[in-house]
């Protein structure tokens, strides 16, 4: 009985130990034949998946400022001047900043050619209804008025970029009658806002409250309160008529929003700078 339970007992180590040294290779070639040749799907988490950067609307008005800040003629009537030279890339005077004409076509994300004048005059009606722009100023037609996609980038930090797009009365509308008519504006071309415009009214500059025109602006751009802008430069202008305001940008940088008139062909100003 004894030499039986000794037997019993080393068939038993025997076992253990073949299976402790066998058995997981056996166990894996098991599991790898059932894995072979079949497509398997499993859930993974990837911690930066679908991350994308995304600016707010204090950070977009602040690098399309630095990126328009290189134009030293005014919009509308001096419009052609800026062109002379027949480029569309314009560059800050420091270098990191550029502003590019994008012939590409759109994104699935952004504002198409074909959309972009009824967005324009959504965002006019929308301005109008807050008081920010005249409600006399008339609705665009397509005909009548050039679009243009630009790109408005931070060369040193490239995710930092923007779209828009630049609606011109045309070059070819010189002769036609231009009041209470949009001449220049700049449209988000991912969120159909207008940072920028300027529009002939028959109003006069002693009618214009740039206060509550710089007030219903922030609140539809979501900037948060802007604060007045104090200069002793004379020159900031071509015009003495004009309030400046200042907004938070990137960083610690800021951004000034004017809002001006030009008396004589009674153009009122919404522009942004740096």
């Amino acid at each position: 009985m004894y030499k039986v339970k000794i037997t019993v007992f080393i068939l038993f180590a025997v076992l253990a130990v073949t299976i402790s040294i066998w058995g997981p290779e056996t166990l894996a070639r098991y599991q790898d034949r059932g894995m072979l040749n079949e497509i398997h799907a499993q859930a993974v988490e990837s911690a930066g998946a679908g991350y994308s950067y995304k600016l707010n609307s204090n950070e977009k008005i602040y690098i399309l400022s630095r990126c328009l800040n290189s134009q030293s003629v005014q919009e509308s009537e001096q419009n052609a001047m800026m062109h002379a030279d027949g480029t569309d890339i314009y560059q800050d005077i420091e270098g990191s900043y550029a502003f590019i004409a994008n012939y590409k076509n759109p994104s699935d994300m952004e504002i198409t050619d074909e959309k972009i004048y009824e967005t324009c005059n959504e965002a006019m009606e929308t301005l109008k209804e807050a008081g920010v722009m005249p409600e006399a100023v008339r609705k665009i037609m397509q005909p009548s008025y050039d679009a243009i996609l630009y790109s408005a980038i931070d060369v040193l930090e490239p995710r930092n970029n923007i779209a828009v797009w630049k609606l011109s009365l045309s070059n070819s509308q010189t002769n036609a009658n231009k009041e209470n008519r949009l001449i220049d504006a700049y449209i988000g071309a991912d969120d159909g806002k207008m940072y920028e415009f300027y529009v002939r009214t028959s109003l006069l500059w002693e009618e214009i409250d740039t206060d509550a025109i710089i007030e219903a602006w922030s609140k539809y751009m979501g900037l948060g309160s802007p604060q007045p802008y104090e200069s002793d430069n004379p020159l900031l202008e071509t015009t003495p008529y004009f309030k400046k305001y200042v907004f938070p940008g990137m960083g610690e940088e800021r951004t000034i929003v004017t809002v001006g008139f030009y008396e004589g062909i009674n153009e009122l100003f919404l522009k942004i700078s740096r």
